[in-house]
């Protein structure tokens, strides 16, 4: 998942994590606002970039997951 939608949830968390961080310190109250109005924004425009992102896979559910085959899977089924 190279694309813009993965860049921008990264960058929204490290934001968030800044911003709480800064909350516990002795920053001025304007800096911690406008910070504030910025990053609800930010986390909107991200959950709007992320459910509207046109990624495509060849995977469904069939497929399980990458580290646990689907012949050990049906193995475990049977017995």
């Amino acid at each position: 998942m190279k694309n813009f939608a993965i860049k921008l949830v990264w960058f929204t968390t490290i934001y968030v994590f800044v911003f709480a961080g800064l909350c516990q310190t002795n920053v001025a109250l304007p800096v911690i606002m406008t910070l504030y109005c910025v990053g609800i924004p930010l986390i909107l425009f991200m959950v709007y970039t992320v459910l509207t992102d046109d990624y495509k896979t060849t995977k469904s559910f069939k497929d399980w997951y990458g580290d646990h085959p689907m012949e050990t899977l049906e193995k475990e089924e049977e017995s």
